[in-house]
């Protein structure tokens, strides 16, 4: 990860050294389809090199299996098609972020593959914007805010709500 020196507009910074201060929030960020998303620093466990998973049958077309990390069983999402993006092979890049999500059965682990990691930045939290409503056929409902660092935005994931309504909730429905 690249820890560049901060943005121009004062806004977002790259992480450093240091720790963050009251009112800052960090996000490790990734890229997917060409756009930049970040999740909670503090929800990543580990940052792994993609490796096949084993498929588990009647699994939502996002779910494509499980890992064993170190004894525990993973389930593996690939967030292009969890998002309607279109799937490209996988590559030099490709990564799977290990994230702990809290659910209402208590602190779930899984993996979410995407096409690189780029940096840990500092947010303040004043400067995150909430997602625009834009209309009935666009769900925004993982969307945790928007954040803009130098020419680009930053789209702010709400990790917690994004697994647990993927994998959990989700598999709940499917085995209905």
């Amino acid at each position: 990860m690249d820890a560049s020196s901060g943005s121009r507009n004062g806004r977002a910074k790259p992480a450093g050294s240091e720790e963050p201060t009251a009112g800052v929030e960090q996000y490790l960020t990734f890229q997917l389809a060409g756009e930049e998303y970040g999740v909670d620093i503090l929800r990543v466990q580990e940052i792994k090199g993609w490796e096949k998973a084993t498929r588990i049958p009647h699994a939502p077309h996002y779910v494509l299996g499980v890992i064993n990390l170190r004894g525990a069983v993973v389930p593996i999402i690939e967030l292009r098609r969890r998002f309607a993006v279109e799937s490209v092979d996988f590559g030099p890049t490709t990564v799977v972020i290990v994230v702990k999500v809290a659910s209402d059965r208590g602190e779930r682990t899984v993996g979410m593959v995407v096409d690189a990691v780029c940096e840990v930045y500092n947010v303040p939290v004043g400067d995150i914007k909430p997602p625009p409503e834009v209309g009935a056929g666009v769900d925004t409902a993982f969307v945790r805010g928007l954040a803009t660092m130098d020419e680009k935005m930053l789209i702010l994931l709400d990790i917690d709500k994004l697994i647990v309504e993927t994998i959990f909730e989700g598999a709940a429905a499917a085995a209905a």
